[in-house]
């Protein structure tokens, strides 16, 4: 019997461009028609015409790579169903969240970003989910030590009713009672987990209000009489839940010191990295704000459809998520959607090479990080591997801000 072809995991799929390049090109033949016309009345016009040329010669020449970039438009189908038959034993993944300042970061916002990635569809003991405070909070981490015991509760109620949107306060924006079925055990539940949700709320806000969230005391003694600018390294394991369904939840503040300038995201990352490399090495890695949420549970999945799909890993070195706000004004006046940059641009590099790391919503492949696997000394001082990246494109899968 001949050997069956897998089904492909990927498709990537060229969009008609046709009359988008019909105008680049008429703008092209008429920006080159000026520039002849300015360069040919030179001589009559003096130096206001020379920096009128300078000018528009810059913009054609930006306007060119701009076109350049955007002209082959590409989406990529992913078919996460074929994931598991093609790869049984699913590879790991660890989640990082970065945040900085309780004041301009609120601990629910990054509760909410937590607990979306907690409920994602996944197998729950292939997922860690680690939590850099680089505020150094103990409002911070009584928070995730209170949405840790909620997540029991709320990665049940998605899965076991497949919630599309898994961020608590975005899914509550909306009363699915009302607008589908009755249905009485869902309503129960439905009201009960809203409940423990506006309760866990109601914790923290209160929480924010006292000078220390709680008592100082067993795990939270490490926070008393701490200073955010210089203290030791903090690492709380919060849930080793597995057993509840429910991933790992890590809390790290890095150690910080007056004399050195180590308050940027980069370095947050770097200690997220070497941490998680310690306690799960997981081959791949997911980065976001926390002021963002993923819409869609299947984003591992989809992103694995991808970076485990390549003949080679050399192809591909990151994903990278567009992103969104889920509550922008009609019409998008201010440009919040940045429809350019991710719908045009975005589009147009993930048919070349694909576009740069944003800085949050990507994948990475941790061999991206350390330019080998850890512990392999003799391959990170000798050549390290040069990777593609690509921007995801789903009209489905988003990671979106919450503000």
């Amino acid at each position: 019997m001949a050997n069956e072809i897998p089904f492909p995991l990927y498709h990537k799929n060229a969009r008609k461009n046709t009359i988008q390049r019909a105008l680049d090109t008429t703008l092209l033949f008429l920006l080159i028609s000026l520039l002849f016309y300015r360069l040919l009345s030179l001589k009559t016009h003096g130096f206001v015409w020379l920096l009128a040329l300078l000018c528009e010669s810059w913009f054609t020449f930006f306007w060119f790579l701009i076109v350049n970039a955007k002209w082959n438009p590409v989406d990529i189908k992913t078919y996460p169903q074929s994931l598991e038959p093609r790869f049984p034993e699913l590879p790991a993944v660890d989640m990082f969240v970065t945040t900085a300042d309780p004041v301009r970061e609120p601990p629910i916002m990054t509760v909410n970003t937590v607990l979306s990635l907690l409920a994602v569809d996944y197998p729950a003991d292939k997922l860690a989910c680690y939590v850099s405070d680089d505020g150094c909070s103990a409002l911070t981490f009584y928070s995730l030590v209170e949405s840790s015991k909620f997540a029991k509760l709320w990665v049940r109620f998605c899965k076991k009713y497949k919630v599309q949107v898994r961020a608590p306060f975005r899914y509550f924006l909306e009363d699915p009672i009302s607008t589908s079925a009755p249905n009485l055990e869902f309503k129960e539940e439905w009201e009960k987990i809203k409940a423990e949700y506006e309760h866990l709320c109601l914790k923290i806000k209160e929480a924010s209000r006292k000078s220390a969230p709680c008592n100082l005391t067993h795990d939270f003694a490490v926070f008393a009489n701490i200073e955010t600018s210089n203290h030791p390294t903090i690492i709380k394991i919060i849930g080793e839940n597995c057993e509840e369904d429910v991933p790992h939840l890590v809390y790290i503040s890095r150690e910080k010191r007056p004399k050195y300038p180590h308050h940027f995201k980069a370095g947050a990352m770097n200690v997220l990295s070497r941490v998680s490399g310690l306690m799960t090495n997981a081959p791949f890695t997911l980065n976001v704000d926390c002021d963002m949420f993923v819409n869609n549970p299947q984003v591992v999945r989809q992103a694995l459809c991808q970076l485990v799909g390549r003949e080679s890993e050399r192809d591909m070195g990151f994903i990278q998520y567009p992103q969104c706000f889920y509550n922008a004004t009609k019409d998008d006046p201010y440009g919040n959607q940045m429809v350019v940059l991710m719908e045009y641009m975005g589009r147009g590099l993930a048919g070349l090479q694909g576009p740069p790391y944003s800085g949050t919503g990507c994948f990475h492949r941790r061999k991206v990080i350390y330019g080998a696997w850890p512990g392999n000394a003799a391959s990170i001082n000798g050549n390290i591997p040069f990777f593609n990246s690509i921007l995801f494109y789903s009209y489905y899968a988003h990671i979106h801000y919450t503000c």
